[in-house]
């Protein structure tokens, strides 16, 4: 399974969504979203428009899709950080917070870390 194909197919499953509910999401057609989640091996990368649609539709950031879609056609890709695909959608995912919102979220994080997970 390429790197797009398992992109595709875990956030569906952890979202409980259908090829038909990514591409409503995204705007794109659901035969796009199949193909990129079905086909072994693409040519080439799909449209920038296509993956914009499929982050969107995805909910993950469009450089996690890109780099995903550059690597299932046989780009190499250079990036800054090799973060946790988690972290990516966790910082990504504040960034549509409001200014409270991020406060609680600030709170909450500092919270944990100044627990004793030693026991």
């Amino acid at each position: 399974m390429n790197p797009l194909q398992q992109l595709i197919r875990d956030r569906m499953a952890e979202r409980g969504w259908s090829y038909a509910d990514v591409a409503r999401r995204g705007g794109i057609p659901r035969s796009t979203v199949h193909h990129l989640a079905t086909a072994k091996n693409l040519r080439r990368p799909p449209h920038r428009a296509t993956l914009e649609g499929l982050a969107e539709g995805l909910t993950v950031p469009v450089g996690v899709v890109h780099a995903a879609a550059a690597s299932a056609a046989g780009l190499a890709t250079w990036q800054e950080s090799a973060a946790d695909p988690e972290l990516k959608l966790l910082v990504a995912a504040l960034t549509r917070l409001d200014a409270t919102d991020r406060r609680h979220v600030l709170a909450l994080v500092q919270s944990m870390l100044s627990v004793d997970r030693s026991n």
